[in-house]
C-alpha cells in the first residue's frame, strides 16, 4: 500500500489525533511485518521499515510531534520552509523566483523601504543578505543540516531470564564491533532501542543502529503481562503433609512453605520474581501447585486400602 513518505501519520497508517497507544500498536505491527530477518529477499519492505522507524521516532516524541502538527519541521524532524504560505515576490510553487513587479508593491506608497528590517524580522537580525556576502535566502540553506547515514537495524535474541532480570546483552554491530546493551526497564518482545551513531556514515555523520529484541520462550516458565507463571509439581505427601519445597525463579531457587492438605490447582505468589516495569518495580511470580503422584502406586493402594475419599470436589461444578 503506497505511504505519503512526508507525512508520518500516513505512514503509519493512523489519524492526525491518534493517541499514543494507536501509535505504538500501528508502529508494532508494521515493523513485525516489515522486519529485515522476515524480509531478507525484499528491499522495499527494509526502505518501508525505515520509514516506520523513523514516523515511530517523530510521533512517539511530543514535542516534536506538537512541532510537526504546527508545521515547524518535516517529517525528517528538520525545520520546515520559513518561506511556506508567503505570497507576494516569494517563489513559485513549481520553482523559481517570480520576478519583480511594480504591482507588488502596492500598499508601501512612495517612501524608501528598508528591506533590511524585512528580512532582520525574518532572519533574526542576520540582514538582507542573511550573512556576510550570502543571499538572502542563504540562511536557511545554511541552517538546514547535512544528510546523515542511514540507519542499520538489528535483531538482538534475548534469553527469558536475562529479559526478566535486566542482565546486559553483548551485540556485534556491523562494523564487526561489540558493544554491551543495557536492557531498558519495561522490555517486551518488539521493543526496539536507538544506538546513537552506529548506523552507516553519511555526509551529516552516521545514522543510528535500531536494535528490535526478540525474547526466547523458556521451557517451563511464561510471562503474563510482568508477572512470571510457573506449574511447580509437588508430592501427595507434600500436598497432605505440607513442608518447605524449593521452588525455581528467575533470579534463582527459593524455599516456600505449603501448608498441611494445600490442593492442586492452588496458585502460591513470590512477590518481587517477575519482569521490571517501566517504573522500575518488578511484578511477581505466581506459582501454580500440580501433584504428582508416584510412579508406583503398590504401596499407596496397600495404605488406602479399606478408606474412601467420601468428600465431592465436583460439587461446585454441578456434575
Amino acid at each position: 500500500m503506497a505511504t505519503n513518505s512526508s507525512d508520518p501519520y500516513a505512514t503509519l497508517g493512523v489519524s492526525r489525533n491518534a493517541s499514543e497507544k494507536d501509535i505504538k500498536s500501528a508502529y508494532r505491527t508494521l515493523a513485525k511485518e516489515l522486519h529485515p530477518d522476515r524480509n531478507k529477499d525484499n528491499p522495499q519492505a527494509s526502505e518501508r521499515f525505515s520509514k516506520v522507524t523513523n514516523a515511530y521516532d517523530l510521533l512517539s516524541d511530543k514535542d516534536k510531534r506538537a512541532q510537526f502538527d504546527r508545521g515547524e519541521i518535516d517529517a525528517d524532524g528538520n525545520p520546515a520552509n520559513p518561506f511556506a504560505g508567503m505570497g507576494g515576490g516569494g517563489f513559485r510553487p513549481g520553482g523559481g523566483q517570480r520576478g519583480y513587479r511594480p504591482e507588488d508593491m502596492q500598499g508601501f506608497g512612495t517612501e524608501d523601504v528598508d528591506l533590511g528590517d524585512i528580512f532582520e524580522g525574518l532572519f533574526g537580525g542576520r540582514g538582507p543578505r542573511g550573512g556576510p556576502g550570502g543571499s538572502p535566502f542563504g540562511g536557511a540553506q545554511q541552517r538546514r543540516a547535512p544528510q546523515k547515514g542511514a540507519d542499520v537495524a538489528y535483531r538482538l535474541r534475548v534469553p527469558f531470564i536475562d529479559a526478566a532480570t535486566l542482565k546486559p546483552q553483548r551485540i556485534t554491530l556491523a562494523d564487526g564491533k561489540t558493544i554491551d546493551l543495557k536492557l531498558p526497564n519495561g522490555v517486551e518482545d518488539g521493543t526496539q532501542m536507538r544506538l546513537k551513531g552506529k548506523g552507516e556514515q553519511g555526509p551529516g555523520g552516521p545514522g543510528d543502529g535500531l536494535v528490535t529484541i526478540a525474547i526466547d520462550p523458556h521451557s517451563f516458565f511464561k510471562r503474563h503481562d510482568d508477572d512470571v507463571r510457573f506449574d511447580l509439581p509437588i508430592t501427595l505427601d507434600e500436598a497432605v503433609n505440607g513442608g518447605k519445597v524449593r521452588v525455581p525463579t528467575v533470579d534463582g531457587p527459593v524455599m516456600m512453605t505449603l501448608k498441611p492438605g494445600t490442593s492442586g490447582g492452588t496458585v502460591l505468589r513470590l512477590k518481587g520474581k517477575g519482569f521490571t516495569r517501566k517504573t522500575g518495580t518488578r511484578g511477581d511470580q505466581l506459582v501454580t501447585l500440580e501433584i504428582q503422584l508416584p510412579d508406583m502406586l503398590d504401596e499407596l493402594a496397600k495404605r488406602l486400602d479399606g478408606w474412601k475419599d467420601e468428600s465431592d470436589p465436583r460439587s461446585k461444578l454441578g456434575v
